[in-house]
Formats: structure tokens, sequence, C-alpha cells
């Protein structure tokens, strides 16, 4: 602390005057009065706490606001009490870098002065610290009656003596954010920008002269003039707890710097999320799957509402990843790769349904991998392997249960499905629900789709009437019941804290799903595809392609399917890529 007395000293600047006490600061430096003939003892140094704390509630949303309202904000939601506060101004970069390095240093908020932020705004939030003396970096403008102990911009010396010595670290520009979340004691970098000159700590150094206005007076002799006011100085406090289980989400915004060089300062991990959004990126899925925070400060309203965050970072919290990375379906931001899906389409041990019957489990998996290979150099995105099983398959007779439909039991299913997921394959359950309903054949599989990898995939061709049958009749649906069953599974997704399923659509005509434009796609757990299932010459699949895009509802992905047996020509991986859009699922039967 003696290092902090060198940084220097003198009267603090004022801005708009407020009415403060001033508070007696608690000095380093042996004291002595004036009158007396012998020298006192040095007064020991009161050790005040510094006192943190998670924000309340598990997810606390901090508006989009100036920089220097979202400091004040974290200091407030993280902050009980503090007896010393860093200062900066708003409008330096150079000098919210060097107020950062020994916030985080000192273990204190970091709050900016000027802009919407008045003198009296400071004040108050001082008060509620109990801050007794800041610490103002440049030109920072400090509340009238307030104590200060001034700091140099990038003032090597002194930030890194706060800081135990570590030393400079030169910022790039745009990086600032990057290097404020880096910052972590014991050993704090005093971060400077790119070009800028380093400031050498103004020593003080007291003339003889000045010293003796320090000393008692002699025994004998006329007594010395009354010492002069002590300077400021950073009172000795105990560093403070990390607040448990609390976490900071910012995207990155430079107006959050100082707000999270004081989550820093208090111990708070960050995580810089791009886009508001957690589960996007695997490095940040990671990253809360080890906090497994219990409360968290976000900030900007990019994260969305506070039940929408919630959702996602406990899903986030897991650690759990999908296939090909992170926790969404179709990753859709700057920097991430996007996704593409190659499946093998069938039920297992059933050739006649599809590829995917025609081998056993492990020659499956190997050949779904080989199909997904092909499609690599073709595109920039991950692709991901994936078998789309056919779980209820639609049967020429009514059946026990008289609904036209076979369903195969889940544990039999369930193999194929893990050797799936140890493969690092996505995995879609078909329903061909004959007369009964897609939610009541969904619900029946509830063990399936509470695995991470497991997504849902609904065929409304066998989808029948109660007086219908299959091949005599082709099926359909209406929309309600396709809202019904994915807005149970959506529930049922954020219920479990699973990551994104996706959910798929099979049609060939527009008949199909009655009412398709008005499919709801608001919910965040799901991603839907709409997956063409046309067959027969290239001419005509194009025909279908195209006109069930007509009316599609906005947002939805794409399918198409390749038919080993029924195409004519079937279309290679390159042609397949070559289909505009291009299909975001590629499904060979």
């Amino acid at each position: 602390m003696a290092a902090l007395v060198a940084l220097g000293v003198g009267a603090c600047t004022t801005g708009t005057p407020v009415e403060r006490a001033p508070s007696p600061s608690v000095a380093l430096s042996a004291t002595a009065s004036p009158t007396t003939a012998t020298p006192t003892a040095a007064p020991t140094p009161l050790v005040v706490p510094v006192e943190t704390r998670p924000p309340g509630g598990p997810v606390t949303l901090v508006p989009d606001a100036d920089p220097e309202t979202t400091a004040m904000a974290a200091s407030r939601a993280l902050y009980v009490h503090a007896p010393t506060v860093v200062l900066a101004p708003v409008n330096d970069v150079a000098a919210q870098l060097t107020g950062a390095s020994a916030a985080v240093g000192l273990g204190v908020p970091l709050l900016l002065t000027g802009g919407t932020v008045v003198g009296a705004d400071v004040a108050v939030e001082l008060d509620r610290l109990g801050a007794d003396v800041v610490l103002a970096v440049g030109s920072a403008v400090v509340p009238a009656g307030v104590a200060a102990v001034q700091q140099a911009v990038g003032d090597i010396p002194g930030a890194a003596a706060i800081a135990s010595g570590a030393a400079a670290q030169v910022v790039e520009p745009g990086l600032e954010v990057a290097a404020v979340v880096g910052l972590a004691r014991p050993a704090v970098a005093t971060l400077v920008v790119q070009g800028q000159d380093v400031a050498a700590a103004p020593a003080i150094t007291p003339t003889p002269q000045d010293m003796s206005l320090w000393l008692p007076s002699e025994p004998t002799g006329a007594p010395r003039p009354p010492r002069p006011p002590a300077p400021p100085v950073v009172p000795a406090f105990s560093p403070a707890a990390t607040p448990s289980g609390t976490l900071v989400l910012t995207d990155g915004a430079p107006t959050h710097l100082a707000a999270l060089a004081t989550a820093r300062a208090a111990g708070v991990p960050v995580q810089v999320v791009p886009g508001g959004d957690p589960r996007l990126f695997a490095t940040a899925v990671d990253a809360l799957g080890v906090v497994r925070p219990t409360a968290v400060l976000a900030l900007g309203s990019v994260f969305g509402t506070p039940e929408l965050l919630a959702a996602r970072v406990a899903a986030a919290a897991t650690g759990v990843q999908l296939p090909g990375g992170g926790q969404l379906v179709f990753p859709t931001a700057p920097g991430v790769p996007g996704k593409r899906y190659v499946a093998l389409y069938g039920s297992p041990g059933t050739p006649g349904l599809g590829v995917l019957g025609e081998q056993d489990d492990a020659a499956t998996v190997a050949r779904a991998e080989a199909t997904a290979a092909e499609y690599r150099p073709l595109t920039t995105d991950t692709v991901v392997p994936t078998l789309e099983i056919i779980a209820t398959v639609a049967s020429a007779g009514p059946g026990s249960d008289g609904n036209y439909s076979a369903e195969r039991p889940p544990a039999e299913l369930r193999p194929l499905i893990d050797a799936a997921g140890a493969a690092g394959m996505t995995v879609l359950l078909d329903l061909q629900p004959g007369r009964t309903d897609f939610l009541t054949q969904a619900q029946q599989y509830a063990e399936l789709l509470a695995l991470p990898h497991v997504g849902l995939a609904l065929d409304p061709e066998w989808r029948l009437a109660p007086d219908q049958v299959h091949l005599r009749q082709i099926g359909s649906v209406g929309i309600d019941e396709i809202n019904a069953t994915a807005a149970w599974l959506a529930d049922f997704t954020r219920a479990r804290a699973l990551p994104q399923k996706m959910l798929v659509l099979h049609e060939f005509a527009p008949r199909m799903i009655v009412d398709r434009e008005r499919l709801g796609l608001s919910r965040d757990e799901l991603a839907v595809v709409l997956h063409v299932d046309g067959q027969g010459g290239q001419p005509a699949k194009a025909g279908t392609w195209a006109r069930l895009q007509e009316g599609a509802p906005a947002g939805v992905r794409w399918g198409w399917k390749n038919f080993y047996d029924e195409d004519s020509p079937m279309l290679d991986p390159i042609q397949t890529m070559a289909v505009q859009p291009i299909p975001d699922l590629v499904t060979y039967q």
C-alpha cells in the first residue's frame, strides 16, 4: 500500500458541488501531534472489508445503456461495500484501461464520470458503498467533498504496484474488452493503448523544510508551525470473497468495459457471447458447464427477456454439446461455422424401409459417416452425420390397437441410438402414426427424446383419418396437431434443460399439412425443417421443391431426399449442393 501513496496526491478535481460530508481517510503513515514534545506511536490502520454479493435472482438483465450507467449497474449488482472506488472519465479509453487494471488489482468497482452520470449520481453510489477515498485516473471528475488520490493514465509504477508488480500490456484497437476480461489477481497487467506514452509515477519526495512540518515540535524553543493536512491515501482493506455461482455475460460491446472491470475486480468470471445466446458457442457451453451459475448478470438487451435467458443459461450450464458443437441445430453468427446434416433413412433390421436397415448397427453408423464425408469438401459448414429412424411404422393392418401403426419399443431402438451418439451423430425419430395422432406417439418416446442428440420427425403422409387406410389414401394433418406436438416437444426440452432439438416435417404436396402458413416457429427450443420428399425424375422433383417453398413460413429450414431406387437419376453430392436454396438436411432412402 505504500506504493499507493506514491501515486500522486493533491486536491481532487471537482464537478457539480454535491452535499457530502467528507470522510476521514485512513492514513498508512505515522502521524504525530504538532503540540506535544514526545512523538506519538503510529496508529494501527483500520482494515475495512470489501463486501461483494451475487446479483439478485437467477438472472439480472441490464438494458442497453450508456457506459457510465452500465458501470453503475454492475457496481450496484455486485458490491455491498468498498472503502475505495476507482474513477475514470467516460470519454477516455486509455484512462479506463488504466482504471480497470487498478480496480481489478484492488478488488473494487470502476465507475465512470462525465456523460449522463453527474457528480451527484457518483456521490450517491460512493455513499452506498461507504467509499472514503477514490482513485481518480486522468481527468476523472471527483464529486465535491470526496477525498481523491490522483493517478496518471498509463501510470506503470503506480498501477503496477497496485497490481502486484505485473508489467504493462499493450492493447490493440478493438481488443479492449478482451483485455479487461482477461485481468485477474494477483498479477494484474497494466493495460495501455497502442502507441500510448507510459507516464512515470511522480515521486513524492518532501524537501527538508517540508519534512520538518511533519515532525513534532522541539522540546525547547518556538513551536513548529501547525502540520498541514495529511494527503489522502487509499485505506487498507481486506479483499472480498468472490460471489459464488455468479457469472457475467456480455456481447462484447465496448460500452461494457468499465462494468466488466468491476466484475473481474469482484472475481466474477465473464463470458463474451456475441449475439446473446450462450448456446451458440461450444466455448461458452464449456465455460458455463464449469461455472454452473446460479446467478447471472447479463449486460445488454441482446440477451432477451430474463425468462428466455434463464432457459438458455440452464441448457448451456449442463455443458452438453450437440453433434458438431454448441447447442444450436443451425448456428448463425459471424465466425461460427454453420451446420448441415446428411442422413440415412429407414428402420433397423428392415431393409425394405430404407438404407438405414440394410446392415447391422455398427455398419449403419459407418455408412452414415461415409455418406456425410462426401459433403465435407463441398461446404465450409460442419457436416453432421445423421440417422432418421422410423420408430412407428405405417402398417397395412389395424394391429391390436387399431391405429394402423406399429410402434417399435424404445429399448429396441436404443442400441443404435447410443452408437450414433457415441459417434457424434444426430438421430431423428420418425413417426408414421396411422389413425392415432403425432402427439400421442411422440410422448411414447419421451425417454429417447430426453437424449440430447435425438430430435423428432413427423410424416403426415402416414397420418390417416378414421376411415382411411395406408396406400389407398395419402394422409394429411392439420396445423393445430403439428403445433401442439411442437409445443409439447419445446416444453419437454426446456423443462429438462436440453440443447435445441430439430423438428422435421415431411411433405411432398401442399395439402399434406393443412394451413401450413400458421406453423408456429416462435419456440426457441426447436429448429424446424420442412423436408421435401418428392421422388422420380429430376424435373418433377425440382418442381415439387419450388412449389412447396411457395408461401412457406419465414425462418424454416429445408430438407431434400435422394432416393437410391426411385430417383432417375439420383443426384450426386455436388449436384445436391447445387439445389437452391442449398438443403440444410439431405436424407438418403
